[in-house]
């Protein structure tokens, strides 16, 4: 497919107009081909209107009938909507009436040309690093710095957004025992078919207030915020890559509105130009005024790089006893970052990095030292005694490194604060706080808008199922066949099958197309086939058609009850085969009565089902379970009471049954997993039940033991991912399933 298309462009605000436009000098582009979601429009609004989600792409005449072959394989709705042309113009016909027709040389001039005059202001004369924190007393201040609303923790909405599909997750957005330090980079492994350890790394870099003094110094220190966020993780900052999104002020006649996008894209420019490093784009915005109110000046850094996903190492203290250092950066008199220094500060953390000597580093942002301080403590609840001049704890330290060490570090920059300590408290300069209170102080204000846990109400029940044995009915097969259909809305398949690929498998893939009668009933008898030749069948995780309102899965359900897939199912089960069903795929399991009757067609009114969770939105994290039956293949190699550490990403997984139909479940030795506290108990209680299953029930198995349902992402995990979660991460499903069939 890549080797056809010789162009793309994305759509977006300036639609077809930009998105077709930019792709060739000559093009004749035909308005009333493109798709609408409204009738009616007319030829200047689908000229420019916005169309989010998706693509324009130039491919040859003679490849067109084979490109759109393959769009229709992947479900993917594509239209010829223009001719490239050697006219050099830009001509656009609606209903065979020519509505534009422009030169591409007056196209690239971007019309008349605009001068404007720019005066970059002055700055007051005060120190821009200096905080001012409330409080009456130390510990007040210390608290009312960890409330302050550019410190709160934004757990609740980050966890909305899925932080673990893709399998590439290095560091996941909270981390540590409790998952309560605050990830400072964005970390993920390159995709690819095998197994990686190079992954991108990512930061941003920006503080209103600095800008909002002096835009030339707020761009300077964005890119510094970048570059240090991005070394305190493991990565060496001279590889890296800059973009920009800026936002300003309407510009006026006046020459200092002009001023500040200049001096921020000035003192950019030199930071990049003293650190060595390019620019590879950026993004603008619209205006940033209304009525009478401006936003600040900004120009945010982002920085990308590349990194060993084994060097990477995250914010969480972990081990009483080590060292606490800051690496200082000390700004040059006319309060600019020296450039030098931080080149040799970055070089001397990057090496100990390497070398294993440093453990954990926080970048100094908003908060001072204070915040670092507190956020890689609350991870594994490591407390830390500190002495340290008051104004520096708060003040902004841009380009300083806090670190961990398991050794003692010897380098100009490098002052020794403390020491990492066993008691939950934080001890500075003689105050102790304890990290309970403080956590409080910091999350509890976002809380309050955003949700950082449900609030569940669910009983709990255990049991201690005597085990059973399990040998498949056929021959010996060395690489079991996995078929896993790919329905709308199904994102895990690539994940899954990799799993499965690792473990021993093969696997096979089809797309259920539904953008005609004729493709659905094609795909229907493709799935047909496949099941035949299977050995396991999987129903991977996503949002089936979106997640459809009043329940998800039921487009899954529907597929699954047709009466040739229904009798292919039942066949493989007859013949000893396996079904997994994971996040939305157990959903469909339970929905259709795979699970828990282990037939299809079994449903009742009374039979279980998956609710939204409790906490009413999406949530995305690590969760702990227990293995509370090995009456499965699936589940041969565990052991009884085994715990594992599992992505859950899922606005739907609360596993609803009656205490009836659960006792008989318990009983059967049905229950597959619950979710479990610290102390390895089932639980209730958010956030370690996160959705508020009934009897923490997270996967279910068949009476046969034959189909495993579960909502936690075991596909999600390898090796050198989740690095700053604690516990055992890898849940051996995919391998357990082979060597059933492998009869070993």
């Amino acid at each position: 497919m890549t080797r056809l298309i010789k162009k793309s462009n994305d759509f977006g605000a300036g639609g077809v107009s930009v998105a077709i436009g930019e792709l060739a000098d000559g093009l004749d582009i035909y308005l009333d081909r493109v798709k609408t979601k409204y009738s009616g429009l007319n030829s200047t609004e689908l000229a420019i209107s916005e169309s989010q989600e998706r693509m324009a792409v130039v491919v040859e005449a003679k490849d067109v009938a084979e490109f759109m072959g393959y769009c229709r394989e992947e479900n993917i709705e594509a239209v010829e909507v223009a001719d490239v042309t050697d006219t050099a113009r830009m001509r656009m016909f609606n209903k065979g009436r020519k509505v534009v027709d422009l030169a591409r040389e007056f196209i690239d001039s971007a019309g008349a040309k605009h001068y404007a005059e720019a005066m970059i202001g002055e700055v007051e004369n005060r120190d821009p690093f200096a905080r001012e924190v409330v409080g009456a007393t130390f510990a007040e201040r210390f608290e009312e710095n960890l409330r302050d609303n550019n410190v709160v923790s934004q757990r609740g909405l980050i966890e909305m957004f899925d932080s673990t599909i893709g399998r590439s997750t290095v560091l996941m957005p909270f981390g540590g025992r409790t998952q309560g330090s605050e990830t400072q980079v964005s970390v993920q492994k390159l995709p690819t078919d095998g197994y990686t350890d190079t992954a991108s790394i990512m930061a941003f870099g920006y503080n209103p207030y600095l800008a909002s003094w002096s835009p030339y110094h707020g761009a300077a220190y964005a890119v510094v915020e970048a570059a240090a966020k991005v070394v305190a993780a493991g990565a060496r900052y001279d590889r890296m890559r800059y973009s920009y999104q800026e936002y300003f002020e309407r510009m006026t006649r006046d020459p200092r509105s002009w001023g500040k996008p200049l001096g921020a894209l000035l003192g950019a420019l030199k930071m990049q130009v003293e650190l060595g490093l390019p620019s590879i784009g950026g993004k603008d915005s619209m205006s940033g005024t209304f009525q009478h109110i401006n936003v600040p000046p900004m120009l945010m850094a982002f920085g990308i790089t590349t990194v060993n996903a084994g060097t990477v190492i995250s914010t969480d203290f972990k081990k009483a006893g080590n060292r606490i250092y800051l690496v200082r950066h000390t700004p040059r008199e006319n309060h600019m970052p020296d450039t030098a220094q931080l080149k040799d500060n970055f070089g001397f953390v990057s090496e100990n990095i390497e070398r294993g000597n440093i453990l954990a580093a926080w970048s100094v942002g908003f908060g001072g030292v204070a915040e670092g301080l507190a956020k890689m403590a609350f991870g594994n609840r490591i407390g830390a005694e500190v002495e340290m001049d008051e104004a520096e704890l708060f003040g902004y330290a841009y380009g300083s490194i806090l670190v961990e060490s398991a050794v003692e570090l010897t380098h100009p920059a490098a002052g020794l604060l403390g020491m990492t300590a066993a008691e939950g408290a934080l001890t500075v300069n003689g105050v102790k706080m304890p990290l309970d209170a403080l956590y409080k102080a910091n999350t509890e204000k976002f809380a309050a808008v955003y949700p950082d846990k449900g609030e569940n109400h669910a009983g709990v029940m255990t049991s201690e199922p005597a085990p059973r044995t399990f040998a498949y009915r056929g021959e010996a097969v060395e690489h079991p066949l996995v078929y896993i259909p790919v329905f709308p809305g199904t994102n895990c398949d690539y994940d899954t099958a990799k799993a499965f690929r690792k473990a021993g498998a093969e696997v096979e893939m089809s797309v259920l197309c539904n953008l005609g009668g004729d493709d659905i009933l094609r795909s229907i008898r493709e799935m047909k086939e496949h099941i035949r030749r299977a050995h396991i069948f999987v129903l991977s995780g996503g949002f089936s058609s979106g997640d459809e309102p009043d329940g998800s899965a039921k487009f899954i359900v529907n597929v699954l009850n047709n009466k040739d897939i229904r009798d292919e199912i039942h066949a493989l089960l007859d013949r000893g085969g396996l079904i997994l069903g994971i996040c939305n795929g157990f959903q469909a399991l339970v929905k259709s009565g795979l699970l828990p009757y282990g037939r299809l067609g079994m449903v009742t009114k009374d039979s279980p089902t998956l609710f939204r969770n409790d906490i009413n939105r999406h949530i995305s994290q690590i969760v702990s379970t227990r293995v509370s039956t090995l009456n499965s293949p699936w589940l041969a190699g565990f052991g009884l009471g085994d715990i594992h550490s599992i992505a859950v990403s899922h606005g739907e997984g609360k596993f609803v049954v009656s205490e009836e139909l659960a006792r008989e479940l318990f009983a059967n030795g049905q229950v597959a997993f619950q979710y479990v506290d610290p102390e390895g108990r089932a639980t209730a209680e958010a956030p370690y039940n996160p959705n508020g299953s009934s009897y923490a029930i997270e996967g279910l198995v068949s009476r046969d033991g034959q189909i495993l349902g579960k909502m936690g992402h075991t596909e999600r995990y390898e090796k050198n991912l989740f690095k700053n979660i604690a516990g055992e991460k890898e849940q051996s499903l995919f391998r357990n399933a082979v060597d059933y069939f492998r009869k070993n």
